[in-house]
């Protein structure tokens, strides 16, 4: 297959904004496929940049492997092992659409409340409820195998528990690292990877490696509370950013 300058640098850019989002920037790694979604459908593109997300994972793992909550950690790969396997099970079956508003709605959502807080100077209580954590990580392992868009539910997990800096983007690149390498065999039985973006995905491996460390180091001057901060906004603009997209395919269908 055949592709012209302007796909290979939509695919650049792609790579480079998850490699700055492995590296730690928030949900900068969200834009990724719905750039690659000019060309191609989103779950191909999803397929195309999955060898890229577990590259970036990679080096992501070298900066913060000692950075993360064992806790949290545990929580997250439970319900993000059985959000994979709802999400196998139903490739199939998902409106798109749909759960791309959903998602949208409810980040949206708990972003408002977050910058809210941070108006009005509330103090936000710090808590670590099992069950609660389970479900969010389940619908955040669901939308990550539908389109590497797991960033919303998650975050709307992690945020109360009141993590560090480091601690915080540690715990999620160890969390979605595993999400993406346990969603490689039902990639390829479903038949989103093959030769041909596995080609693609080998070029675009080293603008998301180079911007893994740009990131890393973005992240360590940033200051705490400017970056959770940039944290919740981040959310708010991909959560409305999902609504639209999910209400633009619904058009699209009828």
């Amino acid at each position: 297959m055949q592709y012209d300058i302007i796909f290979w640098l939509v695919a650049i850019l792609a790579a480079v904004s998850v490699g700055l989002g492995k590296g730690g920037l928030p949900v900068v790694a969200s834009l990724a496929v719905p750039g690659l979604a000019l060309f191609m459908s989103p779950i191909a593109a999803a397929g195309l940049l999955l060898p890229v997300y577990i590259a970036s994972d990679i080096f992501a793992l070298i900066f913060y492997r000692k950075d993360y909550e064992s806790t949290v950690l545990k929580i997250g790969i439970i319900g993000l092992t059985i959000g994979v396997i709802i999400g196998w099970a139903t490739a199939h079956m998902v409106i798109e659409w749909v759960v791309t508003v959903l998602i949208g709605l409810m980040g949206a959502a708990y972003a408002v409340r977050q910058i809210l807080l941070d108006m009005l100077s509330a103090k936000k209580t710090k808590t670590l409820n099992k069950k609660k954590g389970i479900f969010w990580c389940t619908i955040s392992g669901f939308t990550s195998f539908i389109s590497h868009n797991g960033g919303p539910p998650w975050q709307i997990f992690i945020l109360p528990i009141g993590l560090s800096k480091s601690v915080y983007v540690g715990t999620s690149v160890i969390a979605f690292s595993y999400v993406n390498a346990i969603k490689i065999p039902p990639y390829y039985f479903l038949g989103q990877m093959n030769l041909d973006t596995l080609t693609i995905a080998l070029y675009l491996v080293f603008p998301a490696s180079i911007a893994v460390y740009i990131g890393y180091k973005l992240v360590r001057v940033i200051p705490e509370k400017l970056f959770f901060n940039i944290v919740s906004w981040a959310l708010l603009l991909i959560s409305l950013k999902l609504i639209w997209d999910g209400f633009q395919g619904a058009t699209q269908i009828q």
